[in-house]
């Protein structure tokens, strides 16, 4: 029975490097195509460390939200940066769910297709959430606490009863499309069982407006960037730095950017 469960184990562990080989081989001197190595990379790496920033602001408060808008009520530029690092986080993670979804793709298409959609549709859905975030911290400050407490009762009311809305029929995605792409990085190869169980681990994340830091947040989080930060560093050493034409022209990008910012039309 021992010999038979080793025997077992080690054909499993034999498949998986085949796996892995299979990918990495057909990922070979493969760059992404769009966006890019350099794009891709940035994502990978600054995307989780975004997220996990605004968690770790937002863990001294109870997450619940009463608590949240009694924090912003509170420590109102500590709260607004918690969750702006938390919704940037997410909006700059497109590009890393694209790479990873093309090295799955390489080696199993479907697996590589249906988890990136998945997931991407679930990156909007958090953004649209952060949205409402956003707009109840400033009507906190325009109408007051006790009135946005209100407010947000009625508006969690208002969605429960909702029969249809684009965005709530979305939130499914954004729970399990993290467990797609896990498994087809598993089984196409291009990531280990790991990183892949890591990366699945992202479907415990919360949901909703004014939802806050639980403790399973640090996990999915966590998982998050043993998933996705390794694969960027491993692409910024996959290939030649920029030239200095291109770091002329974004270095001119952020100076228009930030000028634009400081002075364009306010409103």
């Amino acid at each position: 029975m021992k010999i038979a469960t080793q025997g077992r184990i080690t054909r499993w562990r034999q498949a998986g490097a085949q796996r892995r080989a299979a990918n990495a081989a057909a990922n070979l001197d493969r760059q992404p195509p769009f966006p890019g190595r350099w794009v891709s990379a940035v994502s990978l790496i600054g995307g989780p460390l975004l997220i996990m920033t605004g968690t770790l602001l937002r863990s001294p408060f109870y997450y619940f939200v009463p608590h949240q808008l009694t924090a912003y009520a509170q420590h109102p530029a500590l709260v607004m940066a918690a969750y702006t690092c938390f919704a940037a986080g997410f909006v700059l993670l497109w590009p890393a769910v694209m790479t990873l979804a093309q090295r799955i793709a390489a080696t199993s298409p479907l697996w590589g297709l249906w988890g990136g959609c998945l997931v991407i549709v679930g990156l909007f859905t958090r953004t649209f959430q952060y949205g409402t975030d956003y707009l109840a911290f400033h009507l906190t400050d325009s109408f007051g606490l006790q009135a946005m407490l209100n407010g947000i009762d009625d508006y969690y009311r208002a969605r429960q009863e909702t029969s249809w809305h684009p965005f709530k029929a979305m939130s499914g995605p954004a729970f399990f499309g993290w467990v797609v792409l896990a498994i087809g990085a598993y089984r196409s190869g291009a990531l280990g069982l790991g990183r892949s169980v890591a990366l699945g681990l992202m479907s415990a994340l919360a949901l909703g407006t004014l939802k806050g830091t639980e403790p399973q947040s640090f996990i999915a989080v966590g998982g998050l960037c043993v998933a996705f930060i390794p694969l960027g560093i491993s692409l910024l050493r996959g290939g030649p730095p920029p030239t200095r034409r291109a770091m002329f022209w974004i270095a001119v990008l952020i100076l228009v950017h930030v000028l634009m910012t400081a002075y364009g039309p306010k409103g």
